[in-house]
């Protein structure tokens, strides 16, 4: 039961999930869907997240060299390689043999570019509720397919 507690994150992430699928299903409210949704992704935010975590990891920084990273030889004294950059500035790359552990900036740099694409599309959910509100005069799915039923898609009765 311990180690049940110990993954909190996977748990949080499971409740989420299927909260925001059960509102997806369940609801007939095209606002409320489009909140399900946004509970869903969520949630897939989070354990992308609680994946990229490594513990004891650090973040993917270079130290700056200030002259005391090679010794008159030209060899490293820290393990690692000296870089140079465009500026002018030294800085030690970690070899493969070095003892810290970084964490890999990749997923969370990817969880940011999918949070911006589902803010775009929620909003261009919201707009067209809006157009579908304007049209049907509702945003109820039972509603919406009973006006399709009785006026076909060309605006004629049968």
């Amino acid at each position: 039961m311990s180690d049940l507690f110990l993954q909190y994150n996977y748990i949080i992430v499971i409740i989420l999930m299927m909260t925001g699928l059960y509102i997806v299903f369940a609801s007939r409210n095209l606002i409320k869907k489009l909140a399900g949704l946004s509970v869903f992704q969520t949630s897939v935010f989070l354990l992308y997240i609680t994946i990229g975590k490594v513990s004891g990891g650090q973040p993917p920084i270079l130290i700056e060299d200030k002259g005391y990273g090679a010794d008159k030889d030209g060899h490293a004294l820290l393990e690692g390689t000296i870089q140079t950059a465009a500026g002018g500035a030294s800085y030690i790359l970690p070899g493969p043999g070095s003892d810290v552990l970084y964490s890999n900036p990749l997923p969370h740099v990817l969880i940011l570019t999918a949070i911006v694409v589902g803010v775009a599309t929620l909003s261009i959910g919201l707009a067209l509720t809006v157009r579908i509100r304007e049209v049907y005069r509702t945003i109820e799915e039972d509603e919406i397919e009973a006006a399709d039923f009785i006026y076909n898609l060309e605006g004629t009765a049968d």
